[in-house]
């Protein structure tokens, strides 16, 4: 019995380390005038996002740029009680071309909280440039979710592991800054929050 239990340990541990082995990550710190964030950035769940967003954090193309949109309850005008905040460019010109989109049903993550996604506007129209970090669960957001018509929702490839105090605070910060979107109506910061660095850690 001790032996067949011995075995059945064994067995255990080494499906377990093939699975850490298979789930290949890298983790990046954002340094911000809030303070940091740091996120593990899943590689061969959403391979094509993922590399995307690492390409523009080996470029230093993050630095000097920042958080500049976060959503409440209260400003989101659907009334789904989404809360996020997004950040990457501070200018409308990507840096890379569109990608396709990976889904939540293709990399089995989800909008909860702390995920990191990429925004976009139609499926494949997303890169880098733009991405946000949910806060709570917004699961709505997902692929098959309610909170687009077309029902592909975001594409999530990382996931806040420290700093959401950080995350959280620069959702509080004050809004209220021009729109060039209805549908961002109060929600761009008067003042954004700066990425001083993005690097690997």
């Amino acid at each position: 019995m001790r032996w067949f239990l011995l075995k059945i340990t064994i067995m255990v541990l080494a499906l377990t380390l093939v699975a850490c082995a298979a789930e290949k990550t890298a983790r990046v710190v954002f340094e911000t005038d809030l303070g940091d964030i740091e996120i593990e950035v899943y590689k061969n769940r959403a391979p094509l996002t993922a590399d995307n967003f690492l390409y523009y954090v080996d470029n230093n193309l993050y630095d000097g740029e920042g958080f500049y949109r976060t959503v409440r309850p209260e400003t989101d005008p659907r009334n789904m009680g989404m809360q996020l905040i997004q950040g990457g460019l501070l200018s409308t010109e990507t840096v890379t071309a569109h990608i396709d989109h990976e889904t939540t049903q293709m990399s089995g993550l989800s909008h909860i909280d702390g995920a990191v996604s990429m925004a976009r506007d139609e499926p494949g129209t997303g890169s880098a440039a733009y991405f946000f970090i949910s806060i709570g669960d917004n699961t709505f957001l997902d692929y098959g979710g309610s909170r687009n018509p077309d029902g592909q929702g975001y594409a999530v490839f990382g996931k806040v592991v420290k700093g959401m105090d950080v995350v959280r605070a620069i959702q509080m910060r004050k809004t209220g800054g021009p729109s060039e979107n209805s549908a961002t109506n109060g929600q761009i910061l008067t003042k954004s929050v700066t990425i001083i660095s993005a690097k690997r850690k």
